[in-house]
């Protein structure tokens, strides 16, 4: 009897450790909460890319236990929402509210959109599947009103932002996918002055050496706004 009782007593004693323990754990683990699980998740995407981030591995940068991780989101997929909708949060000037200048906002805004998915290549593949995140929505509802107070009409409305959002978009997948050494650039422009002939127009531009994308960008952008705003 006394052996029985000795035995209940050590299994109590050790599931009292053991739950000791887990409550010890669970207090150093620091406090999660949504901001701090995106923040994290644009880390490990800027490292490893959209294939190296799993839940193990955020849980583990986050110093939490994969459980806790999903107490707060449901899957992989609201994570890439909170990275996503982190990298695009804008911070419009303050100037900018009493402003008149249309056109400087829009460049201002779109600029930027474009520098934070350079600095976070990554968000450009995850954002035609996630345009609804309330970050991306604020943008497009400024660039909305801003082009409303323009002069663009409602008819021309939303061909007006879809063309700034492809114009983005397609500069920003070139710029960060077009990433050639200048040895590969004065390779391929030496190959195109051998077939001038069938190439005349590029190998005078030189286009393959030109390197503004900065300027590209600007110019690029004062074309099209050209011709989406009406001159009065």
């Amino acid at each position: 009897m006394v052996a029985k009782r000795n035995g209940v007593r050590s299994n109590r004693s050790q599931r009292t450790n053991m739950q000791s323990e887990i409550v010890q754990k669970a207090r150093s683990e620091p406090a999660l909460c949504l901001e701090r699980i995106g923040a994290t998740a644009v880390e490990l995407l800027d490292a490893q890319g959209v294939g190296g981030l799993t839940m193990r591995r955020l849980a583990d940068r986050l110093g939490s236990g994969v459980m806790s991780l999903y107490w707060h989101v449901s899957n992989k997929e609201d994570v890439f929402d909170l990275a996503l909708n982190s990298v695009l949060e804008y911070h419009r000037p303050p100037q900018a509210v009493e402003s008149q200048d249309w056109r400087g906002e829009i460049v201002h805004m779109l600029e930027d959109w474009r520098a934070s998915m350079l600095r976070h290549p990554w968000s450009a593949s995850l954002l035609p599947r996630r345009a609804l995140g309330p970050n991306i929505l604020s943008r497009l509802e400024l660039l909305g009103k801003i082009l409303s107070r323009a002069g663009v009409a409602d008819a021309d409305l939303n061909v007006a932002i879809w063309s700034l959002w492809n114009y983005v978009m397609g500069a920003t997948i070139t710029r960060a996918s077009f990433d050639l050494s200048g040895d590969d650039q004065a390779s391929a422009q030496q190959r195109l002055a051998g077939l001038s002939e069938r190439f005349p127009t590029i190998e005078r531009s030189r286009l393959l050496l030109d390197n503004d994308w900065d300027g590209a960008f600007q110019k690029g952008l004062d074309f099209l706004l050209d011709g989406l705003v009406p001159k009065h």
